[in-house]
């Protein structure tokens, strides 16, 4: 295990838990077990990563760094829950494989599911990662990361099928389009002759915390089947949405309705 980072966090759970309590550093140390210099030295780090702050008097604070990771955190763990009732109808309306997801760096992860009952099925699972460029629901929730979220990332694309985009520009131009559009789509980019359509779910701070969409083999989900879907995606990612607090303006239906009948 990393040493540095376990002291980093047990400092970090320290200050937390003291709220506000002004103990000075010997306090601290002697609690965790650690040298003074060492504390200070910890404390700087957190301070440098903006989870600590110094205050006028030379105590470190916990900053709202901590706070923002566990709303989010809480968002993505409450959308779960909320989303249930919107992916059994789109599962009962399409047929299709239904997909809940979040996004972790370059990936998403599956954090809920339900299964066609169809006997060709796009294999998945709970728990599971899928390069998001790659898959719908990955590309929705990648369209509203800030503009240089994939400069980071850019060296990583790599090919998985013929389809696959590894060109950072030509991702890039993609994702403006699901933007624009309001819905992203795959077609077979991931896994070969495995698709589908999906949207990107907001919170009520208008931040995008997960993306809903379906999947299933192409030869079933055929793209003018994607383009009769995009309404029942739309409404179940804009139902959820509003769940979640989102007042927003995006999810104007009647024209992304125009614009998804002939653009899939």
């Amino acid at each position: 295990m990393d040493k540095t980072l376990l002291k980093g966090l047990m400092v970090l759970e320290a200050i937390s838990k003291l709220g506000d309590e002004t103990p000075r550093l010997e306090q601290i140390a002697a609690e965790l077990g650690l040298s003074r210099s060492t504390l200070h030295r910890t404390l700087q780090t957190l301070a440098h990563a903006g989870y600590a702050r110094r205050d006028e008097a030379g105590f470190y604070r916990c900053t709202l760094k901590m706070f923002e990771l566990g709303t989010l955190q809480l968002a993505s763990l409450d959308v779960r829950k909320l989303a249930l009732p919107f992916m059994r109808t789109l599962a009962r309306e399409t047929e299709e494989t239904v997909h809940l997801s979040v996004l972790d760096g370059l990936d998403v992860v599956y954090i809920e599911k339900l299964d066609s009952a169809q006997p060709l099925v796009a294999y998945s699972r709970v728990g599971g990662r899928a390069p998001a460029y790659a898959v719908a629901t990955g590309k929705a929730l990648l369209a509203f990361q800030a503009h240089d979220y994939l400069d980071h990332y850019g060296a990583s694309l790599q090919q998985h099928t013929d389809n696959t985009l590894v060109s950072l520009t030509a991702l890039q131009h993609e994702l403006a389009e699901v933007a624009r559009k309001g819905y992203a789509s795959n077609q077979g980019e991931w896994r070969q002759g495995i698709g589908g359509v999906a949207a990107p779910v907001f919170n009520g701070l208008d931040t995008v915390v997960a993306a809903i969409g379906v999947s299933g083999p192409l030869q079933r989900l055929t793209r003018q089947k994607m383009a009769h879907y995009v309404p029942g995606v739309l409404d179940a990612a804009r139902q959820l949405s509003e769940q979640l607090g989102y007042r927003g303006g995006y999810f104007d239906l009647a024209d992304r309705l125009t614009d998804s009948r002939g653009d899939t």
